[in-house]
Parts: C-alpha cells; structure tokens; sequence
C-alpha cells in the first residue's frame, strides 16, 4: 500500500479495488498472508512491516468474502477451492482473536489501537498501570462483523459440503454471544451503549470493578454498525442443519437473539433474518449523530470524530480528545495519522456496505428523519448513496473547476499539467476534503474505483 510498507489491513482493503481489474491477483495477495510463512503458528496474521505481532482490525475475511463474490460476478465462476483455503486458515485467525483479546472471557473485546493511532484520550495499545482494562466498542464490533463474515462464507461451502453447516451454525452462534454481549458486558448492567445519548463508548473497568465511560463519540462507536448480515429464508432453506439450529436459537434463547436476530415478514410472504447488533430504535439513534453535518457527515463523507468536539472536548484525567479535522496534533502509537476527524476511506466505504445491507433488510419502508436529511425522512440506501455521493465528490472539478482533494495546493490546483494526475491520499480534511498524509495511499483510497463501479452507473 505504501511500497514498502505493509499493513495487514490496508492490503486487505487494497484487494477490493484490485479485483476490479486483476481478480487473481487480489486473490493471490489475500492467500499470501493467510500462508504458512507469513501467517503465526497461533494464527494472527502480521499486523505492519514494524510490528508483526499488533493487532489490526480483523477484516481479512471480510475482504476474502468480497472478493469471491466480485470474481464469481465478474467471470460467472465461483473459486470455491480459493475460499476453502482462506476459510481453513481463517478459522485459526478467528481462534487467535478469541484467545488473545478477551480478557474476561465474556464476549467483550479490547484488542488494544487497531490501527486507530489517537482515536481516544488514551494509549490504547499500553496496558494500565493499575490493571484496569479497556472494553472496546470497536474491537467487539469488529469480532461480530468477524463472526458474520465467516458464517457466510461456511454457509457458501455447505453448498457443495453439508459439512461446513455446523461451522455456519457455531459462527451464528458466536455472533449472538458478542452482539449480546456488547449490551450485557458479562451478564451485568454495564452496556457499551449508552442508551441516554445513543451511542457505544469504550469502558474503563477498573479492578474493582468501577467503571469510567469515554464519551468520546468516534468511529469507535459507529463500528459495531459494520456487524450486519441478512439471512433470506428462501437462501437458508436447503441447510436442514443450519435452519434447524437457527430456529432453535430463536425458540429457546430469546432473551438474546431478541435484540440481535431480528425476524422481518416480507410482502411476499418470505422472511428475512437481519442480523445486527442493534435494535431499529438504536439505529436510529445512532444515525442522529452519525448523518448530521454537525457531527460526523461530512461534504466528503464521515469523519472519524465528530465535530461537536470541537467546542466539547473530552477530557480525561488532564488528557483531552478534540475535534481536529486535518493534521494531528497529539502523538499517539504512531503518531503519523490522525482519526480525531479527517475522514477515512476504509471505515466510510464500510458504513456504505452496511447501510446497503441495512437497507434491503428493512426495505424502502425503512426511514429515518436525521438533521443531515434536514429533518426529512430518508431511507438506507439513499444514506448510503448520499455518502458515497460525497466521498466521489472529492476528486471530481467542483463549480469552481477544482478538486477539493488538492485543497489549497496552488500547484495542482491550478495547473492544468498536474489538475488532473490524481493522488491517493492517506487520509482527508474533515471539512474541506484536501487529502492528508502519504500522497501515495493507494491501498484503501483505491475504494472510490469501487464506489464510482458501484453506485454512479
């Protein structure tokens, strides 16, 4: 992505744009870190060239699933023998997480930056010198998305091997126990959401018990929406073992598929299971912060955190997280990368994808009225169309014949000899659009050949 610098994550976005062109090689990338030289015994995958053993965001499956489908698209034959192999070492990936990151065995993950540098008001990477440990949000909605990514890949193999039915079945499962999780943090009261300002936060859990909530609203809490998937009834039929086990859950554990597993009646008579993390009435909730320009949307998508901290900072213990749309101005992990505002091509082409999901899921009847629609109601998909609209925007001439990308850089601004050389930067100002940081990103910002295919024809 920055040759010669690797990042697990950024290769892994990388891939989709890739397989635009080139579906074999993305393809072969993907395997490459899944292999045996490259991938740990215990199953991680290396994070960065500097630090093989950090820990990235898990969306290696993800990427996997995405891929299969667009090469399966594209050339109208489906490498089931490629997804195998990716879902046998995938697994073990999963199993690494599973033992690795939760520290209390109940489904709530930490995980430490993953890959958000100054994302909180804290190190999130350095454990506590007084043995408190922080429950994320966004790892425990990164590790449901995991769990999705791999039912749906297991239930593609059940089409050829019933065998895989059973792996299908214990991701479900696994899904249901972190959704829950995530609002029953070990059978407790304490919820990562927080249900007064419809949002998830990080919680501090001291060892005592006592716990601190970051108010910190970042993509730390808009993550857990990435954990959505849909279940046609008419797709899940011919699994007997699968429908079997899934009814089952739905009979006798109701007291957590209620509000993870939603059960939707179509017109036609057909149903649709909509896997997520949150209810309608928290979705909307969390879109009345995450659709509204005076917090996450921006002209050119959804910052990482949003705007309102700019005049209501958080502050922890003397340390303050505010609203900074351009460069960092706090060193934190790394300290080359700022998600305390810019936004990001990866996170919001995720948002997209779940939107859409979301959207067929819950159908054109679906609205929500956010101060981002201007109080008028809009449905998923048109969410998602709009954000895709806007992070497009950056690279095209606006009505002054720029690109907002180039910002105030007179020389590409101007020049009709560089005007129209593109440059794929790392990350972008929260409020003007001008690319930020490595001029050469083209890993993850590669994502906008993905939404112009996808959303502009």
């Amino acid at each position: 992505w920055e040759y010669p610098w690797f990042a697990a994550w950024d290769l892994a976005f990388q891939c989709v744009p890739f397989a635009l062109v080139d579906p074999r090689f993305a393809k072969d990338q993907l395997w490459m870190l899944l292999f045996e030289q490259f991938q740990h015994p215990s199953g991680q995958l290396p994070a960065y060239e500097r630090e093989f053993g950090d820990l990235k965001p898990p969306v290696h499956a993800w990427a996997v699933w995405r891929v299969y489908n667009m090469d399966r698209t594209r050339t109208g034959t489906a490498d089931r023998e490629w997804l195998e192999r990716c879902f046998h070492k995938l697994l073990i990936n999963f199993a690494s997480w599973v033992n690795k990151v939760d520290h209390d065995g109940n489904n709530v993950f930490e995980g430490g930056f993953l890959g958000l540098d100054n994302i909180t008001v804290m190190d999130r990477s350095e454990p506590s010198l007084d043995g408190s440990v922080l429950q994320q949000s966004d790892a425990t909605g990164w590790m449901g998305m995991f769990c999705l990514n791999l039912m749906r890949i297991a239930l593609e193999l059940a089409k050829e091997n019933a065998v895989y039915e059973s792996m299908a079945t214990k991701f479900l499962q696994h899904y249901t126990y972190v959704a829950y999780a995530m609002k029953h943090m070990g059978k407790r009261d304490r919820t990562l959401f927080d249900s007064e300002d419809g949002f998830f936060y990080d919680v501090l859990v001291h060892p005592d018990k006592s716990v601190h909530r970051f108010r910190v609203r970042s993509l730390v809490g808009l993550i857990p929406l990435f954990a959505v998937e849909r279940l046609e009834s008419a797709w899940i039929e011919p699994f007997k073992e699968f429908t079997g086990n899934l009814n089952w859950f739905l009979k006798n554990r109701r007291e957590m598929v209620d509000e993870v597993i939603h059960t939707i009646e179509q017109p036609d008579g057909k149903t649709t299971y909509l896997l997520t993390i949150v209810n309608t009435h928290q979705l909307h909730r969390m879109l009345e912060h995450m659709y509204n320009t005076e917090e996450f949307l921006s002209p050119y998508g959804i910052r990482s955190l949003s705007k309102r901290h700019e005049s209501q900072p958080f502050v922890f213990k003397g340390l303050s997280v505010g609203y900074d749309p351009a460069e960092s101005s706090s060193k934190l992990k790394g300290g080359n990368s700022n998600w305390r505002g810019p936004v990001w091509f990866p996170t919001s082409f995720l948002i997209i994808e779940s939107l859409r999901k979301l959207g067929t899921a819950l159908g054109p009847k679906y609205t929500v009225t956010t101060p981002g629609s201007h109080d008028a109601p809009i449905g998923m998909r048109d969410m998602a169309y709009d954000i895709a609209r806007r992070m497009i925007s950056m690279f095209l001439l606006d009505e002054n014949n720029r690109r907002p990308v180039f910002g105030a850089t007179r020389h590409f601004v101007d020049d009709p000899t560089w005007r129209d050389h593109l440059l794929f930067y790392e990350y972008f100002h929260g409020d003007n659009g001008a690319g930020i940081g490595a001029s050469h990103q083209t890993g993850w910002t590669a994502l906008v050949a993905n939404l112009i295919d996808e959303w502009q024809k």
